[in-house]
């Protein structure tokens, strides 16, 4: 199966279950940015519940035709410190958080100055952290209907609809389980027992 799928900021699970299980990926990068989709946003397991970190970006007078490509990140904010004092906050004390922190750490040391390079960067470093290698190429302009999988969708949380089997997350006494957040969540509290994981659940398409 070759999927289409978009490049996220730390993408959901349902994109990791989709790209472990493909014979091939493509990452559109032709399209428009849309706003309130994954694209510059994750969802985190805080210790209050659910919590969304989301990336600020610079405005355009043409907003409806910037294209994701040229989407640049606001740094009037610090965004970075932010989010990993979050991350910090929900997953200190997860099994996997100090195993993987120095790796994760440096994206938010780093100045980027578009967000599609920020993802492709994170793509890279989780790619790392799961000891995989998932090859993979780049649309090079915009089909509606393309050859491939459409899975665009799941960069929408709106519109993404899966529900993945339980694993043990740091709050879920508390809040109990919350489904299809970012991988980080996976990662930090089933290290690279993440990948049998991802392996084993069933994607609506």
């Amino acid at each position: 199966m070759n999927v289409l799928i978009h490049p996220t900021y730390f993408p959901s699970i349902s994109h990791f279950v989709a790209m472990v299980q493909a014979n091939n990926v493509t990452f559109e990068v032709e399209d428009n940015f849309q706003k309130q989709t994954n694209r510059n946003r994750m969802y985190i397991y805080s210790p209050n519940g659910l919590q969304l970190l989301n990336i600020p970006v610079k405005h355009s007078k043409e907003e409806s035709k910037r294209l994701f490509k040229d989407t640049r990140l606001e740094t009037a904010f610090d965004w970075q410190k932010q989010h990993f004092k979050s991350l910090e906050a929900a997953y200190r004390t997860s099994p996997f958080f100090e195993y993987f922190e120095d790796d994760i750490r440096p994206i938010f040391e780093k100045k980027h100055q578009f967000m599609m390079d920020l993802n492709f960067e994170i793509h890279e470093i989780l790619m790392d952290c799961l000891g995989l290698k998932l090859p993979y190429t780049k649309t090079e302009e915009y089909f509606k209907t393309p050859e491939q999988t459409d899975l665009r969708f799941l960069a929408n949380g709106k519109i993404d609809i899966n529900t993945f089997e339980p694993y043990t997350q740091v709050f879920q006494e508390k809040h109990g389980f919350l489904n299809n957040l970012s991988i980080l969540d996976l990662l930090f509290n089933e290290g690279r027992y993440a990948v049998d994981y991802l392996k084993s659940q069933t994607l609506v398409k």
